[in-house]
């Protein structure tokens, strides 16, 4: 049994769970922060995410199935997620660090690529973390479970990848939680915000998220001090955060109403995660009793 989108959003622990979620998503950044970037902006999940389950979904009965650059091409621009010349610089950036290689004996024309072992690894390794935190809620084993068997993710990925492209409250976030997510390295904003959580500290509608090093934060993150400053300035005047000291800017609050608009915009993505996850098993159990 699998969580609804309304279960998790009412549940109390369910901003503990994005918590972690946001700690383990910034442990993977300090351990791989070129390709961790690839999930970095709400854009870049939705290619990574659509490329990577159409290399799953590869049939070689299908001409012009798996992962290629018209394949790609044709199911982003349909959702209106990115231009053709975005998804054909994502692709050659892909290349270029060797996150896909072409797939071995695949015809020249159309190309036809697959995700490299890093790739593989950072995919199960995300999987692995949003299960993980899906489990603080009813003490499940749906991590332990994946790690046992990391071939599920060849089955729930796709079935997640395409919900969450389909579903437009989690393709279209709300305009202040698009605000972050929208621009480069946002979503890694958006992680070390969440990271610094601590619900007790909640006065008036302001939760405290303590002293914020911007210059430290622009730097981890590869971009610029101006940039990310320019960023919590529009979030401030959305009434998304704000400061308690101005004008030193240095301890910062975060709304409660922004937060709860950012939990349920996390719970459609974790509530598709669940449920593919859910059918994978049974897929698999109904196939191999032995799992």
């Amino acid at each position: 049994m699998s969580f609804s989108v309304e279960q998790l959003t009412r549940h109390p622990d369910f901003v503990s769970c994005l918590r972690f979620l946001a700690e383990a998503l910034r442990a993977r950044y300090d351990s791989g922060p070129r390709i961790a970037r690839l999930l970095a902006s709400h854009q870049r999940w939705l290619l990574t995410q659509t490329a990577y389950a159409l290399h799953l979904e590869y049939d070689p009965a299908v001409p012009g199935s798996g992962l290629t650059v018209v394949k790609l091409r044709d199911v982003i621009t349909n959702y209106r997620v990115a231009s053709r010349n975005t998804v054909l610089s994502f692709v050659d950036e892909l290349l270029t660090y060797r996150f896909i290689v072409p797939a071995t004996g695949a015809a020249r024309r159309p190309r036809r690529y697959e995700p490299s072992e890093v790739s593989h690894a950072a995919m199960i390794s995300w999987y692995l973390a949003n299960l993980a935190a899906l489990d603080l809620l009813d003490s499940g084993g749906r991590a332990v479970a994946l790690a046992a068997h990391p071939e599920l993710v060849d089955l729930a990925q796709p079935r997640m990848a395409r919900r969450c492209l389909e579903e437009a409250a989690w393709r279209e976030p709300p305009e202040r939680v698009g605000l972050f997510l929208w621009t480069e390295a946002g979503g890694l904003v958006m992680d070390h915000l969440m990271s610094r959580l601590d619900l007790s500290t909640e006065v008036d509608g302001r939760v405290n998220l303590g002293r914020i090093d911007t210059r430290a934060i622009a730097a981890q993150f590869m971009m610029s001090r101006t940039h990310l400053q320019r960023l919590l300035r529009k979030a401030a005047d959305h009434g998304s955060l704000g400061w308690y000291d101005e004008p030193k800017k240095t301890r910062l609050w975060l709304s409660r109403d922004f937060l709860d608009e950012y939990c349920r915009w996390q719970a459609v993505k974790l509530c598709a995660v669940d449920e593919a996850f859910a059918w994978a098993q049974s897929v698999t159990a109904s196939a191999h009793p032995v799992l």
